[in-house]
Formats: C-alpha cells, structure tokens, sequence
C-alpha cells in the first residue's frame, strides 16, 4: 500500500498544499480571533531575516527608524477624502476605554500617513529640514473579510516609510529609488524572486497617492501576488495637515510626499513561489539556517563529530544548526527538515565518520553525495550560492513560460486561468478594465514597451499585465 504523502499535492489542491505547509513547516497557526495568526519561531526567523536585509537597505537610502501610535484618532483620517473612503471597510474602531465610551472614537492603525502627517506638520519649518525620511517597522490592522494565512491577515507586520520631500521631483525619484533600491534589490538578490516592477492603474493605486508603483510576483499555480508598494503622495496629505516649509525664497510652500511598504505577506510569496510537494525551500541568502549536520544514529563519536562540523562551517560565516536527538528517528527528521526548507542537510553515522565522509543533500537542487568531512567549509559557500541562484532562475522560468500575449479581453481572461496575460493598455483600457473585474482578473500593473515603468499611465505603449491575484 503506498504511503500517504505528508502534504496535498500542489497539482492536486493548491490552497491545501499552502495550508498545509505552512502547518507542518511550524510557519504559523490561526490566531484566536478570526483573521489573525499566530507566527511560530520558525516562520518568525524567517521574518527577522527579512527585517535585517530590507532594514539595512532602508538605512542605505537614508531613511531612519521611528514609531507612531497604534491608536490614532478617528478625525485624522477624515482628513483626507479618498483615503478615508479607501480604508472605511477595513477599520477596527475603539470606542470604549477605561470602562467609559470614549469622547471620540480612535481606530487601529490601517496605516500611518494621518498620524505621520500630524507630527511631519509640527517637524517639518524650513527647506532646511528637508527631505524627512521616516519608517517604522510595526504592525497594523485591516479587518479582513477573506482571510488566508500571511496573505492577508486581519493583523499583519509590516515596514511603512514616510517622506516629506521639497519639490514634486525629489518625491518622485525618492518613491522609485525604494522601489527600486530596496525592495526589488531584496527580493531578488535574497528572496530569489523574479518580479515584475510596474505601475498601478489609477482604479488599483493606493488610496490618496497619485502614483504607485508595484513589484509583482508569479506564484507556483500561475497567479499573481503584490510583494511591495511605493506611493507618490504629491500633496494630498498635506494639503489635508497643513504640512508646510518656508522656501529658500521666503514662501511658505506644501511639501510633495511617498509612502511605502512591504510585510509578513512575503514570506506567504516564498512558500507559494519556491515551494514543492515536500515543503519550503528558503533560498540561502534568505535562509535562518543554511546548513543542518544531522547525527544519524546515537553515538559518542558521531555526535562530537557533528557538533565539530558545526563550529567550523559557523566559523566560516555559515548560519548552522546541529541536529544531534538521536531520540528521535532519522527518517523523522530528515522529512522536518525537508519541510522546513533547509537548504543544505548534512548527514553523518558511524560508517561516514569511519570513511572521513559526510552525505550532503541539497533541498534546492536535489540529490545526495558523499563529500569530504574536511571538504564541506570549502565546499557549501558555492553549493549555497549555486542554489540561489538555480532559485531565481526557476522563478523567471514560471513567469515567463506562462505569460502570454494577447489582443482581447476574451483572450485575457482565458489566459489568466493559467498564468498571466499582456494586453495593450490603449486596447484594455479603463472600461476593459472594469469588465475584467468582473471576472474576478485585475490589471496588476501596467508597463512601458521596452518593459520599463512607465512615467504615466497613458504614455504611448503601455502594456497591460493582467492576472488572477491573491
């Protein structure tokens, strides 16, 4: 009889392969209130890794670390029209407090531009105090009416940075050096993730921006996901906070804005996109264990082995966990650790240590082979590599081997059954659209000819990028 596999084939349900990784992996589990998750220390390691690199290459564009209020009064986000109007069905609103009713009710934090702009107000006097470059890592609520683990959570992490620029163009360039800089370096050269940088349409863009501008990513079923936004504010919020600076010339002039984001919902893209039907596989730049050395059987000598190997591939910069519960049958673990993504597994019993050999297995490409115990520091930094770089290849593969070009909308929806489609924008339109909606397929960006983002949304050959999304 054969033996049940331990996860729904991706090719046989999709959504229960992802589910079901994501609980056998130890990623997270449901939280108690409908929406919410629980992340476990494993999926949070994976968190963490993200927050170093993005964090690192926030500060390398100037940005610096700051936090604001979870609670933010009510009257702030009426403030400004369109983007109360954006998040009205999304909010959570505290209206007691204390055992009283609250004087006026305050909302948990959907965003932060209101409660940013408040403070950027009082910050911000002259052009010396110009640019203003702000993130906060904290998390938010939007109450989610179709939940999905990591992929939209009622309560989510997130990055969110805030500018305050002095001129239209200094924004401009500041919202595409994040998107460009930050989050499309992160994604892939760590994430290995091939994805599409573009711009939304005015129907998909941020609600009060006036641009923005999107990475999006192809998952293993063909859809696509939102990885990271970059929004143009120009002055809508300021204009809304009285967010003024004296000019050089002695003119009090309104600042132009960007906001920005990225959150948990990656590590939701990392299982879909370079996930198998024998779990995750983390790319190793990514990776909070690179390496695994696995004691096979309970013995003296191979479990001082193991712990030996560790301390030397950690002393050659390798992020290593050693795995010596003998208690524990092999076969047992070896699955975990498949599952969980590890990937590089290194195995030794008491025939290897007899030979001077250990078995490597490679989670990303695939197989095993006796290597060199003496061998294996010189060795995994370039298997590591090697692997990165197989990830993000396989991920451009997907994108493109499933992305076709079209003429209609009729050949638009039916392409987007299986992957993407690319229609010309002067044929889709606004109203294509909208009819696209209605069959549940959105426009996720739209890009210039050269495959470039384009500076406007009706810039002559613009193309379309049509998709189911999560």
């Amino acid at each position: 009889m054969a033996k049940a596999p331990v996860l729904t084939p991706r090719a046989d349900d999709f959504p229960r392969w992802y589910q079901d990784l994501i609980n056998k992996a130890e990623l997270a589990d449901n939280g108690p209130v409908r929406g919410t998750m629980v992340i476990r220390p494993y999926g949070y390691s994976l968190w963490e890794r993200t927050q170093q690199e993005v964090d690192a290459r926030i500060k390398e564009a100037g940005a610096s670390n700051a936090y604001f209020p979870l609670l933010i009064p009510q009257s702030y986000l009426t403030k400004e029209a369109e983007h109360v109007e954006g998040f009205a069905p999304e909010l959570a609103v505290v209206t007691h407090g204390g055992g009283k009713e609250l004087e006026e009710p305050v909302v948990v934090r959907p965003t932060s531009e209101t409660i940013v702009n408040e403070y950027f107000a009082k910050w911000v006097q002259s052009y010396r105090d110009l640019p203003l470059l702000i993130n906060q890592w904290a998390n938010v609520v939007r109450w989610e009416l179709r939940p999905r683990v990591f992929l939209r959570t009622t309560e989510f992490l997130w990055q969110e940075g805030h500018t305050a620029h002095a001129t239209y163009e200094d924004a401009r360039d500041y919202a595409a050096r994040i998107h460009r800089d930050v989050y499309a370096d992160f994604m892939e050269n760590v994430l290995a993730m091939d994805v599409l940088p573009g711009r939304k349409t005015v129907r998909e863009r941020f609600a009060g921006a006036i641009n923005t501008l999107t990475l999006e990513g192809m998952m293993g079923d063909g859809k696509a996901l939102q990885l990271a936004t970059s929004h143009e504010l120009g002055q809508n919020f300021a204009k809304a906070f009285d967010t003024k600076y004296l000019s050089k010339d002695g003119r009090q002039e309104y600042v132009w804005q960007t906001s920005w984001g990225s959150t948990t919902r990656m590590i939701g893209a990392l299982v879909m996109m370079h996930g198998d039907d024998d779990g995750l596989r983390v790319p190793p730049r990514l990776a909070p264990i690179q390496a695994v050395v696995v004691a096979v059987k309970g013995d003296d000598a191979v479990s001082a082995k193991v712990r030996e190997i560790g301390d030397r591939l950690k002393a050659a910069g390798i992020r290593v966990q050693v795995d010596d519960r003998t208690d524990t049958p092999f076969g047992r673990r070896a699955v975990d650790w498949e599952l969980k993504g590890v990937p590089v597994r290194i195995d030794l019993g008491p025939r290897d240590l007899e030979n001077g050999t250990a078995v490597l297995v490679r989670r990303i490409a695939g197989g095993k082979e006796p290597v060199a115990i003496d061998a294996l520091s010189e060795l995994l930094p370039r298997v590591l590599e090697e692997d990165q770089a197989l990830l993000l290849a396989q991920s451009r593969e997907r994108r493109t081997g499933r992305t076709v070009e079209v003429t209609s909308i009729e050949e638009a929806v039916e392409a987007a059954a299986t992957g993407w489609a690319l229609i010309p924008w002067s044929v889709l339109g606004p109203d294509g659209e909208a009819r696209l909606a209605e069959q549940g397929v959105s426009v996720r960006c739209l890009v210039a000819a050269d495959g470039s983002v384009p500076d406007t949304e009706d810039q002559p050959g613009n193309v379309a990028v049509v998709a189911r999304a999560y």
